[in-house]
């Protein structure tokens, strides 16, 4: 498991500074004795250790509580400088009956996780497939997310899994407000990469066991492709769309945050550190 054990060179090729690349949580037992945390590291330590080889990490355990705000700030300052956090927005909110009611909910949590400091990344609203939403409802709840929160700019990044409500109309109402729309590398999930807003939240979740880096190299290298374009304001050919290719690139540049997330959990940490590599080492 050496490769596993290997801090990446964070180096940044020209390109790569806008892109974090990270996990699911940092707690999970199979990453302990050597998978990717080495053997007698103290699990109050874990943190430390992932953020000074990965450059992000998607919290999930806030889709089922919310932390206390000193929590946050114990996260923030066990972190090193450059790392980021995004984090799932509670499922108390995004599985509420009527959206366009959560403002305290909205303003409960944001309040908390802002303590985060300029740790803080892009905020995950996930909707079930089983949770059938209205177009006009939607739109009111979209309204109440805040763009800043203690002077701090705020992103939102849109995770809807009911296939039918994924549709043009969908994606030009998440651009009029500037907030992106999540690619779900997933068979089971809509799966769309159609650009919506000024940065990429790709998840991807299809590592698998029998390979040390949960991806093959050749895998690992098309992501790394992908990450660069993206970045650069351009958009990769190779991945679902709902609408068309738009006919000239983005002249900004993008933030990107990418994810290995479920497949075969316990190879992720070595999928992500792996790509981190791969894109630090070629120039965009």
């Amino acid at each position: 498991m050496s490769d596993a054990k290997r801090a990446p060179d964070k180096t940044a090729a020209p390109g790569v500074d806008r892109i974090r690349v990270g996990i699911g949580g940092w707690t999970y037992a199979p990453w302990r004795a050597g998978m990717f945390y080495p053997a007698g590291l103290a699990q109050r330590r874990e943190l430390e250790y992932a953020s000074r080889h990965l450059t992000a990490i998607e919290i999930n355990g806030t889709y089922y509580r919310a932390q206390k705000p000193a929590i946050y700030a114990k996260w923030r300052d066990e972190t090193s400088e450059g790392f980021v956090f995004s984090a799932k927005a509670p499922r108390r909110i995004v599985e509420s009956r009527i959206l366009a009611n959560t403002g305290p909910q909205i303003d409960d949590f944001i309040n908390g996780i802002v303590e985060l400091g300029d740790r803080l990344g892009p905020l995950v609203w996930q909707f079930t497939a089983r949770h059938k939403l209205d177009a006009e409802d939607f739109a009111k709840f979209l309204d109440l997310l805040p763009k800043k929160a203690n002077g701090r700019r705020l992103r939102h990044a849109l995770d809807v899994r009911d296939p039918a409500f994924v549709d043009s109309a969908y994606l030009d109402l998440v651009r009029s407000h500037g907030m992106a729309t999540v690619f779900t590398d997933s068979n089971e999930e809509p799966s769309f990469a159609d650009i919506t807003g000024d940065f990429v939240y790709a998840r991807l979740m299809r590592s698998h066991a029998d390979s040390i880096t949960g991806y093959e190299r050749g895998a690992i290298k098309d992501w790394a492709r992908r990450a660069r374009l993206w970045a650069s304001g351009r958009e990769p050919g190779d991945l679902p769309r709902i609408g068309p290719r738009p006919a000239k690139p983005d002249p900004k540049q993008r933030d990107v945050f990418v994810f290995f997330i479920s497949g075969a959990k316990e190879r992720n940490p070595c999928a992500a550190m792996t790509l981190i590599d791969e894109l630090s080492s070629h120039s965009a």
